[in-house]
């Protein structure tokens, strides 16, 4: 059956996490005096991202709530102890940097674009409705997605199959009516292909070497793609 629907991850698919959150960290380190305090600031993100993962990872098992993982991430990131209105504070500013850096995919808009008149659209991310819903009306894409679905509501993470199922289910249409596309080949392709749908890796870095995935290194390949549908055995045209 043809494919109807596409759903999307947000972050580093979309939209530009990587380039966001450098600049954002950059200009915080900046001003919170902290320049030279981990290093590079790539350094410095590989320790926010670390602590970021930990804290996650506890808050997904359910051991703590979604603003005590932000509180806890700042004081693993500073290696101190602070009071939740300190790390709360501090979290806000950084916050603010961040979100000064937000911007789409030069690409996100006209796949949208191409897309829109054949499917409808949604989104399945790993993070929560209040930052992602949020986002996408920052970035002016809300109404181009009928449904945003995320993990810290509905209980359960990529790549579960039950997570890409719930937000099947969101769209009324089976898995295998719907792709879904990131920029993780395990979390979003395997994840979404072991549950039934077609799992589209967006490989921007051309880093290959998963020839079992559906995969482009653009969303201009997207349409071609969805309108072949290669998952019952055709060649992967894009490498």
């Amino acid at each position: 059956m043809a494919i109807r629907a596409v759903l999307w991850d947000i972050d580093d698919t979309i939209f530009d996490y990587a380039t966001a959150d450098r600049a954002g960290m950059r200009r915080h380190l900046r001003d919170e005096g902290l320049d030279d305090t981990f290093g590079t600031v790539e350094e410095a993100l590989t320790r926010w991202r670390e602590a970021t993962l930990e804290h996650w990872a506890r808050f997904s098992a359910g051991q703590v709530t979604w603003e005590a993982q932000r509180r806890d991430r700042v004081r693993t990131f500073l290696g101190r102890v602070l009071a939740d209105e300190e790390a709360d504070a501090w979290f806000a500013r950084y916050l603010a940097h961040y979100e000064a850096a937000w911007e789409l995919f030069p690409d996100t808009l006209p796949a949208l674009e191409l897309l829109a008149g054949d499917y409808r659209h949604g989104v399945l991310s790993n993070s929560s409705l209040h930052n992602q819903d949020r986002k996408l009306r920052v970035l002016g894409v809300r109404d181009r997605f009928e449904a945003v679905v995320c993990a810290a509501d509905i209980g359960i993470s990529k790549p579960e199959a039950a997570a890409f199922h719930a937000a099947c289910d969101a769209l009324g249409l089976a898995p295998y009516e719907v792709a879904y596309v990131g920029d993780q080949p395990d979390i979003d392709a395997r994840g979404a292909t072991e549950a039934g749908l077609l799992g589209i890796w967006l490989d921007r870095a051309g880093a290959g070497g998963r020839p079992e995935l559906q995969r482009i290194t653009g969303l201009e390949q997207l349409p071609a793609l969805l309108r072949g549908d290669t998952r019952f055995g055709a060649q992967d045209t894009f490498g």
